[in-house]
């Protein structure tokens, strides 16, 4: 894990030698598809926590936009973060600051004892996903899209296309996801007296498209809607009300505003 990440942020540096508007412009589209359409809508707010319903193909999809941001399978994933919700900033937390900022940001991925690739071992913490043979294949073989997009990227681009689209987009994916496990818990303001150091962080939700409202994600896990103010950005609940409107969504949970943690209404 040391070895590749390592390797991807020195292919992250190489990138800036090598930059051109092509290649930056397709980087963000990408970033924003992993991230967002990915991390975000689906990981998170879909596959975790259920928090509105799509057809097969639609949520099928979000999860191979999801590998792209090479967090690992959606098995995985969902499984370590439910875990984390479980024991949020307690014992047992797979990424608690209380252990220390940088084991919170990425240490716990380094030197962590989860293993991704283990879909047998995670498939305890996602039993839901581990009965549908497509997520325990994606699971095992999660890096087979970012493999393909990096060949048709060499293909039509060459190195530039690349170290951008997949080394540069990655490890701001990486560091901007991580950010959610470190500084939303350790810095920001508090609504809701969670029974954990969850924050709103308004700069780390620009960076992933409305995660950083996680103070309020922790007093509504199940709410589709992070940002519950109107000045509280969150682009990820903006797509998915445009997917409701088109009919490719249904059944979004929200949270309303309020000083304490309430039931959801259905959007």
């Amino acid at each position: 894990m040391v070895a590749v990440m390592s390797a991807f942020h020195v292919g992250a540096l190489a990138a800036l030698f090598v930059a051109s508007w092509s290649a930056v412009v397709t980087a963000a589209i990408l970033y924003w598809i992993g991230i967002s359409l990915g991390i975000g809508m689906g990981y998170h707010r879909l596959l975790t926590h259920r928090s509105f319903k799509a057809p097969k193909p639609v949520e099928y999809f979000l999860a191979v936009c999801c590998t792209l941001a090479l967090e690992g399978g959606p098995i995985s994933w969902v499984g370590t973060h439910r875990v984390h919700h479980q024991k949020a900033d307690r014992d047992g937390d797979p990424h608690s600051p209380r252990h220390g900022g940088f084991w919170a940001h990425m240490g716990w991925v380094l030197c962590g004892h989860s293993n991704h690739n283990d879909t047998a071992g995670m498939s305890k913490l996602a039993p839901d996903l581990a009965k549908s043979g497509f997520y325990r294949w994606l699971n095992t073989y999660h890096y087979v899209p970012q493999v393909i997009l990096g060949v048709l990227l060499a293909v039509v681009g060459g190195w530039s296309m690349v170290l951008w689209c997949v080394c540069v987009r990655v490890v701001l994916g990486l560091h901007s996801t991580w950010l959610v496990n470190s500084a939303t818990h350790m810095w920001g303001r508090r609504r809701f007296a969670t029974l954990d150091d969850s924050r709103n962080s308004w700069w780390v939700a620009l960076l992933t498209f409305g995660e950083g409202w996680h103070n309020n994600h922790h007093a509504h896990p199940a709410s589709a809607r992070h940002g519950l103010a109107w000045y509280e950005l969150d682009l990820t609940w903006l797509q998915i009300r445009l997917l409701q409107f088109v009919g490719l969504v249904k059944s979004a949970k929200v949270a309303r505003l309020t000083s304490a943690p309430v039931e959801l209404e259905a959007a």
